[in-house]
């Protein structure tokens, strides 16, 4: 079982449209920062990875299901899994809620992918990540 992390924020004005509900961008935004928060809680820290070792995380592909709206000032927590490993990509969940009650579901697909090159290109998935991924410890 893979580890779910939790990563909390507060929805501020500028994320909200004029009707005062969250803009559905917002919602991206957010799954790209709970990803990075998901690596550093690892102990796999995306900006180090980046800046050591040449390893990033790009987007593959994203989407994202919307329940209720979100609106300024919600307090929200995302839950994040990693659902699947491939060889070199993986997918990612998001779980959005306010109070308990789920707002929004997506995933991300992303790559792990070596930057050393001038042509960024996927590698295999380090068995040590994996093992990090697949702990059943919870944090929350």
């Amino acid at each position: 079982m893979a580890r779910t992390i939790e990563y909390h924020f507060q929805v501020r004005w500028g994320e909200t449209d004029a009707a005062g509900i969250v803009f559905y961008p917002s919602f991206y935004a957010w799954m790209d920062e709970a990803s990075h928060h998901y690596f550093a809680e690892i102990g796999y820290p995306t900006t180090k990875l980046l800046s050591e070792d040449k390893v990033s995380i790009p987007l593959c592909e994203a989407k994202c299901v919307f329940k209720t709206p979100l609106v300024f000032s919600d307090q929200v927590t995302i839950r994040t899994t990693i659902s699947e490993i491939r060889k070199k990509v993986f997918v990612i969940n998001h779980t959005f809620l306010r109070d308990g009650e789920t707002v929004a579901e997506g995933y991300e697909i992303r790559a792990w992918a070596d930057f050393n090159t001038p042509r960024v290109r996927a590698v295999p998935i380090p068995d040590e990540l994996r093992q990090a991924i697949e702990s059943i410890e919870t944090t929350a």
